[in-house]
């Protein structure tokens, strides 16, 4: 087609939507990447994955990439986001061989609050046994559902503690303010071993600074590799929606080196499941 990749939409039981990216020609066996689009877990489409940092991976560097169109809050609350994600996964997992992707480099990120669902899919992934994630991709995650040192009077233009206040209501419902559990609000978490290895970056004057050096923090602790590059932007989504800046590009080149290092360097082998999430 000329744009060096090609796109499948694929329906699960149930009617979720997986927009699934794949490279041109035959070529070698890559990376399969769930990618979770945005949208303080109440906005956004899984077609965003077109504007996100997923999609240099397909085109330059032969990545097989799947996204899906999550429920939204507040018409489904947490766990339906997570729900749909996972299933997601376990798609990505059973479809492997058919497409072209080496099972032993599965890999989850995403943008704000699919940074957050990225987290929470290494947890439930965890906790499950089902699947084994090789390396993790959370951008300016929106972790916690309380407010932090950076997400407390914050009044960006993008995103700031009003928004980040409702986005949490509409997707925790009766648990905003409660006993939330972690797969909900992944920096309630305090047991990170065995998660996987992590890479990120995020603005210095955004909302989401101090809990992503957190999450990246605690992973260290526990014995997991995790960076984080940290840019001088109060702008939440900086890359995506200012692509032509200096920063947007150094962020962009310096992600895709990230990537190339865990695609080379990080493979956690697959366990054999029976449970399937087909397509109908």
């Amino acid at each position: 087609m000329g744009r060096g990749y090609h796109r499948e939409t694929v329906r699960l039981d149930g009617g979720l939507k997986l927009i699934v990216l794949r490279p041109d020609g035959p070529g070698r066996s890559g990376p399969g990447i769930l990618w979770i689009h945005g949208g303080g877990y109440t906005t956004g489409m899984a077609a965003m994955v077109y504007m996100s940092r997923a999609l240099p991976l397909v085109k330059k560097y032969g990545a097989t990439v799947v996204s899906p169109e999550y429920r939204l809050s507040p018409r489904a609350r947490y766990p339906a986001a997570l729900e749909d994600c996972y299933r997601a996964l376990l798609y990505l997992r059973d479809n492997a061989g058919r497409l072209n992707v080496d099972d032993g480099r599965l890999m989850v990120g995403g943008e704000s609050a699919g940074g957050g669902l990225c987290a929470a899919v290494c947890l439930e992934a965890r906790r499950r046994g089902q699947v084994n994630i090789a390396f993790q991709m959370p951008l300016y995650p929106m972790l916690d559902d309380r407010d932090t040192d950076s997400s407390r009077n914050n009044h960006g233009l993008v995103w700031g503690t009003r928004r980040n206040h409702l986005g949490w209501r509409a997707y925790l419902g009766e648990l905003f303010g409660g006993d939330v559990p972690p797969t909900a609000a992944p920096a309630r978490e305090t047991d990170y071993t065995g998660l996987p290895p992590a890479y990120t970056f995020v603005g210095r004057s955004e909302p989401f600074y101090r809990e992503t050096l957190t999450y990246v923090e605690n992973l260290r602790r526990a014995g997991v590799e995790a960076e984080c590059d940290v840019y001088d932007t109060g702008f939440h989504a900086f890359d995506i929606l200012t692509p032509a800046r200096r920063i947007s590009r150094q962020a962009a080149r310096r992600f895709e080196e990230r990537y190339l290092y865990a695609a080379a360097h990080y493979r956690a082998e697959q366990a054999v499941s029976n449970e399937k999430a087909p397509a109908s």
